[in-house]
């Protein structure tokens, strides 16, 4: 590999080196994801060697979240076990970029001086000068604006070659008391809708068939520039462009629901029938105390007409318990509505104090025990929902994107419109005919395992 010495400044020619090797593991949510794919570019078009061994890597790059405290305990699990690794000489170098690194400036910069380079999100477009410091020798602290980092460039993607997620805006204006993102990420930045689709068109060129669609809040999208929600228009562009075949929302607040966003999923048919609607809860008083408008009527009625709206419509949603000042009617109030909508995909996770939010700071904290249990009680329901509806789905004939080989089973699988990649079931199913990633095929559903399903090839 020939690198240009940054130190020979005016020297003509090149100076050959042996290839840094850099290995990046990054945590979170797909917009850290986005993150790291775009730094992973900028290191390849750098000349530094990409490997998926990090282990084996010259330099590692820890790309954390920060959001809860699994997500930031796991952020420093992984630090701390590459600091292992440096001890004993397998790796080099070590930089910390992503969520937590934001957050924790001088924290990770004192307590983990085994760190070569602490990077806050605004640094992230300078990661390559950043590993060609930390292997000169040097140490690396920088927090320059969160500004100062585009959303928008060449990735190197991680996901498979015929999905991707496009990040269509950052931060977020919404500033729920229990949420830290907009003290991390800052207010909501959106992207133009000319970088947004002349992404999607390289992806799809690309051989991308399913684009994901991310933000902080999706629904917010264009509002920072235009006061109203440039979504739907987006949306209606994004389906002009030949080779998608899916496209699909998530992070989408319920108060920023529009009639024209539904008329745009209801009319599209590449805008798959799948609304990731995080609501929080169901309780008015807990909502209140989280920042967030509505309750239990209002969101009855915004479900109800959404699946009016759009018939077959697979709805997905986060709820968490044990919010402070949530008492056993608020739950039961969760609980039953839960019941009354009938999510097909529902997630739980139970309160985290996180510092520098209002809620840190609320009387009435719930025990952990307490929240721990509410949140177990919450999924045992949703876990008789999804199998009802997963019940209901056997004998029916569904789209699926295949999307690798089970050895061990000895079964393909892939995904159907109503999942999402990572958190939602798989279809496994048996064919008598060749198939290869990224393939659409039709598979009739027979089985149900789990939260998974069973079929063959029709």
């Amino acid at each position: 590999m020939i690198l240009r010495n940054k130190h020979a400044a005016g020297k003509k020619g090149l100076v050959k080196q042996m290839a840094v090797k850099v290995g990046m593991v990054s945590l979170g949510c797909p917009k850290n994801q986005m993150d790291a794919e775009l730094m992973l570019a900028k290191l390849k078009a750098a000349g530094f060697q990409i490997t998926a061994e990090s282990g084996l890597a010259d330099v590692v790059i820890v790309n954390t979240c920060g959001f809860i405290e699994d997500a930031k305990k796991e952020s420093i699990d992984n630090i701390l076990e590459f600091a292992q690794l440096k001890k004993e000489g397998q790796i080099k170098k070590i930089i910390v970029t992503g969520c937590l690194a934001q957050r924790y400036q001088d924290e990770l910069v004192q307590e983990l001086p085994e760190c070569d380079g602490v990077l806050g999100l605004g640094a992230n477009g300078d990661i390559a000068e950043a590993v060609r410091q930390v292997t000169g020798g040097q140490k690396v602290v920088s927090f320059p604006d969160r500004s100062c980092w585009k959303l928008d460039g060449d990735r190197l993607l991680t996901t498979p070659d015929f999905f991707a997620y496009l990040r269509i805006g950052d931060g977020c204006n919404n500033c729920c008391t229990y949420c830290a993102i907009p003290l991390i990420r800052g207010g909501m930045r959106s992207r133009t809708m000319d970088s947004v689709v002349a992404e999607a068109e390289d992806l799809a060129a690309r051989g991308v068939k399913e684009l994901i669609l991310v933000a902080q809040d999706t629904t917010l999208y264009g509002t920072d520039f235009q006061g109203k929600s440039l979504l739907p228009q987006l949306l209606d562009r994004l389906c002009e462009i030949e080779g998608l075949h899916w496209i699909r929302l998530l992070y989408c607040y319920p108060e920023h629901i529009t009639e024209e966003l539904l008329d745009v999923i209801a009319r599209q048919d590449k805008v798959v029938n799948y609304l990731d609607i995080p609501i929080q809860h169901a309780s008015g008083k807990v909502l209140a105390a989280m920042n967030r408008p509505g309750d239990r009527e209002s969101l009855t009625r915004l479900f109800r007409h959404i699946r009016e709206k759009v018939p077959g419509i697979v709805l997905r949603t986060t709820v968490m318990t044990g919010f402070p000042g949530e008492d056993e009617e608020d739950f039961a109030a969760l609980c039953e509505f839960i019941k009354e909508i009938r999510f097909e995909r529902l997630g739980c996770f139970a309160f985290s104090p996180e510092e520098g939010t209002v809620a840190s700071t609320l009387p009435d904290q719930v025990p952990e025990k307490v929240k721990n249990r509410r949140r177990d009680i919450v999924m045992e329901a949703q876990a008789h929902i999804s199998d009802s509806y997963n019940q209901s789905r056997v004998g029916q004939t569904v789209e699926v994107l295949v999307e690798s080989f089970d050895r061990y089973a000895e079964y393909w699988f892939g995904r159907s419109a109503a999942d999402a990649p990572d958190i939602d079931c798989k279809v496994f199913f048996t064919t008598k005919t060749r198939v290869q990633p990224g393939d659409l095929i039709k598979v009739k559903i027979t089985d149900v395992m789990d939260w998974d399903l069973i079929g063959e090839r029709a």
